[in-house]
């Protein structure tokens, strides 16, 4: 309760300063709008339903395209984390290839894709993947030996090693691998959509700069920021705590 009452009240502090300096008139008002006037845009916008389609459509291809790569850099993690050969090859190209920026793919996808749904999704997957796939294999190589040795010990073997064993001994790794891919995918949406008609949340924000709409782009920004910190608060935050609860970090509450 006190974390919320100080969030708000912070947040209340930066709508204040916003407003006293949109007062002193430092710039013109289509370049600085004040927090009303953002305030309206947020209510026009979801009054007449724009912003709740680019919000249902941006979510649709954000479930696909994270949901992706939670498989596949999980499966290619772990793959990775098994094999010496992978490590030294295939590891290394992840690791570089996590170094380029997720608009670096974009060029390819639209040349692979056309401007398609696929060429959006291609880049929220790269974007993300690679972020769980290094996160996955640093949480396996930190399991500790004796862990496996005991589960070997106690029958476990194959699937059952695997299940019983690696994932949850990995578990706190992993989890901060999906929180840093989720990160990863959302931006990496919000810039995809930015690029061509997509009738996301990214493309309202290029709409918002084509009319020359500043209070139409802050509203956006909100909401895309809004929707972060709650997909964080209501599912990140809350697996954090049951492992931290699991493994005995933290005490239940």
């Amino acid at each position: 309760m006190k974390r919320t009452i100080r969030q708000l009240a912070f947040y209340l502090w930066l709508v204040a300063v916003w407003q006293i300096l949109s007062e002193l008139k430092l710039w013109p008002p289509y370049l600085f709008p004040t927090p009303q006037s953002v305030w309206e845009s947020l209510r026009v916008g979801f009054s007449d339903q724009t912003f709740l389609t680019g919000l249902s459509v941006s979510m649709k291809r954000i479930a696909i395209g994270y949901g992706l790569s939670v498989l596949f850099g999980i499966s290619l993690g772990f793959l990775i984390a098994a094999s010496e050969f992978l490590q030294h090859t295939l590891g290394g190209l992840v690791l570089s290839l996590q170094s380029l920026p997720s608009l670096c793919w974009l060029p390819l996808a639209v040349l692979w894709f056309g401007l398609t749904e696929k060429a959006i999704l291609f880049v929220v997957l790269m974007g993300s993947v690679l972020a769980v796939t290094i996160n996955t294999e640093i949480g396996v190589k930190h399991v500790p030996k004796i862990c496996l040795m005991a589960g070997r010990n106690l029958g476990a073997n194959g699937i059952r090693l695997f299940r019983y064993v690696l994932l949850p001994a990995s578990l706190p790794h992993l989890l901060a691998g999906l929180k840093q891919g989720w990160a990863f995918a959302w931006r990496s949406l919000i810039s995809g959509e930015m690029i061509f008609v997509s009738l996301g949340l990214g493309h309202l924000l290029m709409m918002g700069r084509d009319l020359n709409d500043m209070s139409q782009v802050l509203a956006v920004m909100a909401l895309i920021m809004a929707v972060g910190q709650l997909v964080d608060r209501l599912v990140f935050e809350q697996l954090e705590k049951r492992v931290r609860r699991t493994w005995g970090v933290a005490s239940a509450l």
